[in-house]
């Protein structure tokens, strides 16, 4: 165990420019170019169900289980009061979960811990695996923590870094994307089962509203996770 906590804690060595910005480069390849997106959407679709599910037990909810589809959604669903601050607090955190995440794995990144990062994301995922009730959900984190778990048991430790520096680039990227997808789609049709709305059914307060301060908590990671990565 002791030797185990050692390579976990280790500090990574300085990575070159070139690979920083490669880094960087790929995973706004991901969230850009179509065909990637729409796979590694999947990715981001986890983080927003998780999000969820933390923010219900943080509230006093019990959570029942959590649904990820092929088409990239997902359900999570809760037990407890269907109103109040417990119900708005977990509603909210769908949509700045991959940012919240990202900014905390840029943290450990900037204090040099990338392995620390991934074995970070590995736990989460492992604790997700457990509230998981569905077969493609079941698969979808499989795979994620199994391509999570070759980079931090097989690459060296220089690779792993990198690894970890697109999978942080890619988080903080991704959130403020799906927040303007939601905002694409609430013009096109109604959309009273979105977050934003469900918010606004408990607080009153319009979607358009919530769908801003989504924006707001995912574009304030990036830029703070920005400064963490790069300095």
């Amino acid at each position: 165990m002791s030797e185990f906590w050692a390579r976990v804690s280790a500090t990574s060595p300085p990575l070159p420019g070139w690979v920083l910005a490669a880094a960087a480069l790929l995973a706004l390849a991901l969230v850009l170019q179509r065909d990637l997106w729409r796979l590694s959407r999947n990715a981001v679709t986890i983080a927003h169900e998780g999000a969820h599910g933390v923010a219900a037990l943080l509230t006093g909810r019990r959570l029942a289980g959590i649904r990820l589809h092929s088409d990239t959604s997902g359900v999570t669903v809760s037990a407890g009061r269907p109103t109040g601050p417990g119900m708005v607090v977990t509603a909210f955190a769908g949509y700045v979960g991959a940012g919240l995440l990202g900014l905390g794995a840029a943290a450990l990144l900037g204090a040099g811990h990338a392995i620390g990062a991934l074995w970070l994301l590995l736990v989460l995922l492992a604790l997700l695996l457990l509230q998981i009730r569905n077969l493609y959900g079941l698969w979808s984190v499989l795979v994620t923590g199994a391509l999570v778990f070759a980079a931090t048991w097989w690459l060296p430790v220089t690779w792993q870094s990198g690894f970890a520096h697109v999978v942080v680039w890619f988080l903080l990227l991704a959130a403020p994307r799906t927040v303007w997808e939601l905002q694409a789609k609430r013009r096109r049709r109604p959309t009273p089962d979105s977050d934003a709305d469900q918010l606004a059914r408990l607080t009153r307060v319009p979607g358009l509203v919530w769908v801003g301060a989504f924006l707001v908590v995912d574009l304030g990671a990036l830029a703070l996770g920005s400064r963490w990565v790069l300095t």
